[in-house]
């Protein structure tokens, strides 16, 4: 399933704390904590808990969010489907980097070890 246009700029737009707060949400409930959720931030983007603060408190966009990322290089082993959208699919690299956090989150949510959703 190809993205649109629409979609890719759609992500583009959201801003990083809106979607942070269900993170932590999502998290929580399923008896994760938010040091394992900033763990998983800072290996994908190289944001320490520091900088995420920071990103929140400026009420970033994905775009800039992922503009000022240090991507990780094992990024592109995330593979699978996350919203209807299968990862290895996706064209648009700014979607791509939101799916890969998207995924990431989920994996931790659902209970997944840590060195296996860090790609370790």
């Amino acid at each position: 399933m190809a993205t649109t246009p629409e979609h890719d700029r759609r992500i583009a737009e959201i801003k990083f704390y809106s979607v942070y707060l269900h993170y932590v949400s999502k998290v929580e409930k399923k008896g994760r904590t938010i040091e394992e959720l900033h763990t998983v931030i800072e290996w994908l983007t190289g944001y320490n808990e520091t900088k995420v603060k920071t990103l929140i408190e400026e009420k970033v966009t994905f775009e800039i969010f992922f503009k000022q990322a240090q991507l990780n290089p094992n990024a592109k082993l995330i593979k699978g489907v996350i919203c209807g959208y299968r990862i290895e699919d996706i064209q648009t690299p700014l979607t791509k980097q939101a799916r890969y956090l998207d995924k990431l989150i989920e994996e931790l949510s659902r209970g997944r070890k840590m060195e296996k959703i860090l790609r370790t």
